[in-house]
């Protein structure tokens, strides 16, 4: 399954489903120095940002600080590194390629690198962590066959052949895709055990990203015209998220205040910031 996406000021709107109001955002395009393509996954609640990026050669993973600064992430003897989430103390986890093939990490405040990885996972991808250190991701059994995770508990939704755990919140709410037979869906896992499947109104796809404390989900889905972002509110509703002359448009981290980071092609590929207005 292994659904990756990949998607100066920049202005655009979130333009909604029929009989939704429609909510104003600013963006700003993030570009690593000297990257041909930059990708920007998760945002912690100070604002601080983490992705990866594209030197011509192999990827890197990158930090951006509030003050706009880059820091280059490289997990030591690997030949590509990937940053997904970033929690309010700092810690910041994602995925790595070595010898062994496909690696999940855990980068601390002090800078060391632990790795992800259970004996029985073939390739591991870790994707989302919460304040209190909770990790979530994917893995692969020997079969080939991908399942959702969190520490060391297996998720997949009843029904699912292939699943991811993107994103998790404070709360203990996660969120990520499946595959059943109908095709892929996002879902919801709540903090009672009980997983409600997300598919966006027409839409063929749904991947759900990422989700704040107060329930509001990011994600991206298809339809005939493309591949568009979403955010997903309380009430159900959902809000098409476009950004203006991109080919697509994927929203991945959500913090607190409501501001969303995210990647868009046009036609590089270029990360963003889109803040509430």
């Amino acid at each position: 399954m292994t659904r990756l996406f990949y998607g100066s000021l920049v202005c655009g709107l979130l333009i909604a489903v029929p009989g939704l109001a429609r909510a104003q955002y600013d963006y700003t395009t993030l570009e690593v120095p000297g990257a041909f393509d930059t990708f920007a996954y998760g945002i912690n609640d100070a604002g601080q940002i983490v992705g990866w990026y594209y030197d011509g050669v192999i990827i890197h993973g990158f930090l951006r600080d509030v003050d706009g600064n880059y820091t280059t992430l490289n997990a030591p003897g690997t030949s590509n590194t990937k940053a997904s989430a970033i929690n309010a103390s700092g810690q910041i986890v994602g995925y790595f390629t070595d010898a062994s093939g496909q690696r999940g990490f855990l980068l601390d405040l002090d800078g060391s690198y632990t790795t992800l990885d259970r004996p029985s996972w073939a390739r591991v991808f870790a994707f989302g962590i919460n304040d209190a250190g909770e990790i979530v991701g994917a893995y692969d059994d020997a079969r080939g066959q991908q399942h959702g995770f969190r520490g060391d508990e297996t998720l997949d939704p009843p029904g699912s052949t292939d699943t991811i755990a993107y994103g998790i919140n404070n709360a203990g709410q996660i969120v990520g895709s499946f595959r059943d037979a109908r095709g892929f869906h996002g879902f919801l896992l709540d903090v009672d055990g009980s997983y409600t499947t997300l598919d966006v109104p027409g839409s063929g796809e749904t991947d759900a990203f990422g989700i704040k404390d107060a329930g509001q989900i990011v994600g991206s889905f298809f339809d005939d015209s493309g591949f568009h972002g979403f955010l997903l509110d309380v009430d159900g509703s959902y809000t098409t998220l476009d950004e203006p002359g991109a080919n697509q448009t994927e929203p991945h981290g959500i913090n607190n205040v409501g501001v969303i980071a995210g990647l868009y092609y046009g036609p590089r590929r270029h990360g963003f910031l889109a803040t509430p207005n």
